[in-house]
């Protein structure tokens, strides 16, 4: 008989016995841990939504000051031709 076999017998074996002994309060630390879980999911889902809220609006605050898409005003006079 392989180790294999000998897992699955056992498996079965529990299985078939309806009944399979757990450790008390495995439930109540399961939610626990649930809920924890799922508060530091939405509290990292909200920072990393105020993150990209406030990267659009230092995006936008810099974009009115700087105005990117303008050229910028030539520093040097062109030369005068054809006098």
């Amino acid at each position: 008989m392989s180790r294999y076999d000998r897992r699955e017998a056992a498996v079965r074996e529990l299985l078939e016995s309806g009944h399979t002994p757990l450790p008390p309060g495995l439930c109540a630390a399961s939610v626990r841990r649930g809920r924890r879980l799922a508060r530091r999911r939405a509290v990292a889902r909200r920072v990393l939504w105020a993150l990209v809220f406030a990267a659009v609006v230092a995006f936008t605050v810099w974009a009115a000051v700087a105005r990117p898409w303008v050229e910028p005003p030539s520093e040097i006079t062109p030369p005068l031709t054809g006098w």
